[in-house]
């Protein structure tokens, strides 16, 4: 149904309370970068409307760290744009902040908790080989 495919891909080892926070981040990146993605208000019997949601399902994965690297080194080598959370933005309290500490850290040294793409099903496919599906 879908041409391309929504993929989150979460460190293996992170709490529930991080997984799900990482998740939430990464998801509005998604959004920012591709807001056709959002269909239209949701409104009950009682006529109640509801925001938006995604018109398109978004597979959440799991990798350990090694793997994590390796997926987002296979997105850098294909220009695909992702979105990221490192692991030291747990540590900061605002979106400022965030991406002061992100800056500090370059591809081969950056500690990747979670990150999301949308692209060509085949192509994300390809790229986040080896990631499992998120238990």
């Amino acid at each position: 149904m879908f041409d391309t495919k929504i993929a989150i891909v979460l460190r293996n080892d992170l709490p529930s309370w991080q997984a799900l926070n990482v998740t939430a981040f990464l998801t509005s990146g998604i959004v920012a970068q591709h807001p056709e993605v959002i269909g239209e208000p949701y409104r009950d019997r009682a006529g109640n409307v509801y925001n938006p949601l995604s018109i398109q399902p978004v597979i959440i994965l799991a990798a350990d760290q090694a793997t994590l690297s390796t997926i987002h080194r296979r997105s850098l080598e294909r220009d695909i744009k992702t979105c990221l959370y490192i692991e030291e933005m747990f540590a900061t309290g605002h979106d400022a902040a965030n991406r002061a500490v992100f800056a500090e850290f370059a591809p081969d040294d950056a500690r990747v908790v979670g990150m999301a793409m949308r692209a060509d099903k085949k192509l994300v496919d390809k790229i986040t080989k080896g990631a499992k599906m998120h238990p």
